[in-house]
């Protein structure tokens, strides 16, 4: 249910609140509200990116919903951002109204959504602000819905379904097996462990994970605590891109009820057992398991339209993108690679240090501080996959003290000055940069990705450069080094931790690609490792 977002629209509209059977707790009828359309024929617009939209609130209003719209489908766009704690449905209306448990929650998923359509059955809809504080509903009018969300917060929380409610749907039946079976089609980015672990734990405690490559495919065998919590997986995931177009995610039931991780390393993970040797260069796979696993015929059917019951398109991609960490945007293919940047440090910042730090999550190809807003840039990346991943990993993050913003831009691309016309420096072109890390099809730093942190990951070092050395150099920074070690094998490279992400931050910007001597040039990453 991939849908095309061919113009994202934000604008300011004023809609009735009325509930027959429902109290809400503001004297206000009038709504604030996000629309966020496809097809760009609002007829009132935004003139610019960064405009402010309407107070938030953790009640949202839904509108434009098909009309054989399931509450379980209504409920799943929220899930991912949090818990949901009422629901109404207006169903001759075509509305919705969500409430979420903290106003935080609510923010998450109406911004989220501003990014990227959400689509139910195939059809956009709209996401609104209400002014209500508190969605209070009788229950009496309102029972089936109530039952509903009773049975998926059940399963959210791995807990035994209710009794005594009159819900019929599958969603709510045991699961056979707490173990899937995950094999990625179509795999033109490489999925890793950890990126499938962000992923499949927005559903429950993952607490095994083995990954191999049968039939010239990326496979992978990942267990839950619960099987209920292995359902729910499957009912959101089952057919959707972990990428735009690509990586689709394929998933049935193993007949396995038990993984045995002998290692932990990239390959495999058990999560219950940090203590577990890494394993070096042996194959992850239990024996047991292997001759297990080569018995299972293949239950994989390939699915046609999502069922009434599982999490909509725009709900998978959320469940990994609202966590901050991996940019699932299957739901939403645009062209729109292009990032507004906004809130940024109008005294420090450069076109030079956004392409550093950006170009941790991609290549980036330009970059325009706006001349009559210099504390807000354009960061045009290579594709979407590419501006989403950065999205999701940077905005919030703290550059030069000050909280950043990053939001999907309406420009398509970013324009280079006029010949001879001096623009201050402010865009400058990096499509041909050296410096780009992720130029190369296949390249491991694809595999390392990992969310802003304060340790570092250090690479390229001469070897004469000691310890002392790069403590006094990361220092310079304005940071304090908390942590550093190189590794054993590999005296190139090295890990070294800051004393906050801020600090960790700033001397990635700073000293990328800085200049040790002996033609070497420093590689500085985040790491997902601690000291």
């Amino acid at each position: 249910m991939d849908g095309i977002l061919t113009d994202v629209t934000v604008g300011i509209k004023r809609g009735s609140d009325e509930l027959s059977g429902t109290i809400l707790s503001s004297s206000n009828s009038t709504m604030s509200s996000v629309v966020v359309t496809a097809n760009g024929n609002d007829s009132k617009k935004f003139k610019g990116d960064d405009k402010m939209i309407g107070a938030p609130s953790r009640v949202l209003h839904i509108r434009k919903l098909p009309s054989e719209v399931m509450e379980t489908e209504v409920i799943a766009l929220g899930l991912p951002f949090g818990k949901v704690t009422n629901i109404l449905m207006l169903k001759g209306k075509n509305q919705a109204f969500l409430e979420m448990a903290s106003e935080e929650a609510a923010i998450t998923m109406v911004n989220y959504y501003t990014a990227v359509t959400p689509h139910l059955r195939n059809q956009p809809i709209y996401i609104q602000y209400s002014n209500h504080k508190e969605l209070k509903t009788d229950n009496a009018l309102n029972q089936r819905a109530q039952a509903v969300l009773q049975a998926v917060t059940a399963v959210q929380t791995a807990s035994t379904p209710l009794t005594g409610t009159t819900v019929s749907e599958s969603a709510v039946t045991p699961a056979q097996s707490p173990v899937l079976r995950v094999i990625i089609d179509n795999m033109y980015y490489p999925v890793t462990l950890d990126v499938l672990y962000q992923i499949f734990s927005k559903f429950g405690p993952v607490l095994k994970i083995i990954t191999f490559t049968k039939n010239n495919q990326f496979q992978a065998l990942l267990q839950y605590s619960d099987p209920m919590n292995a359902q729910q997986a499957k009912l959101a995931l089952d057919g959707q891109n972990i990428y735009n177009a690509c990586c689709t995610l394929r998933i049935d039931f193993s007949k396995l009820v038990n993984l045995n991780v002998k290692y932990n390393n990239d390959k495999s993970r058990d999560y219950t057992r940090p203590d577990l040797p890494s394993g070096d260069g042996q194959s992850s796979m239990d024996p047991a398991i292997a001759a297990a696993f080569a018995k299972e015929s293949s239950l994989l059917a390939v699915p046609g339209s999502l069922s009434p019951l599982a999490m909509p398109g725009a709900a998978a991609a959320a469940a990994a993108a609202a966590a901050g960490r991996v940019a699932m945007s299957g739901v939403a293919s645009a062209n729109h690679s292009v990032l507004l940047v906004s809130n940024l440090n109008d005294e420090m910042v450069t076109p030079q240090s956004l392409f550093t730090l950006f170009g941790v999550y991609g290549d980036v190809q330009r970059v325009k501080i706006l001349y009559n807003k210099k504390d807000s840039a354009l960061v045009q990346m290579t594709d979407v996959n590419q501006a989403q991943l950065a999205m999701s990993h940077l905005n919030g993050q703290k550059m030069y003290g000050k909280i950043i913003r990053v939001t999907l831009s309406k420009h398509q691309t970013v324009q280079l000055p006029r010949e001879g016309l001096d623009d201050q420096g402010l865009t400058k072109d990096f499509t041909n940069s050296p410096l780009h890390r992720f130029k190369k099809p296949g390249s491991k730093n694809f595999q390392n990705i990992f969310p802003p942190s304060a340790t570092l990951h250090l690479s390229n070092i001469p070897p004469l450069t000691t310890e002392e050395n790069l403590k006094i150099l990361f220092t310079n920074t304005g940071g304090k080094v908390k942590g550093f070690k190189f590794f054993q094998r590999d005296h190139k490279m090295a890990l070294l931790q800051m004393c906050s992400v801020e600090e960790a931050i700033q001397a990635l910007i700073d000293l990328h690609n800085y200049d040790l001597g002996e033609n070497h040039h420093l590689r500085v990453s985040f790491s997902k490792s601690t000291i």
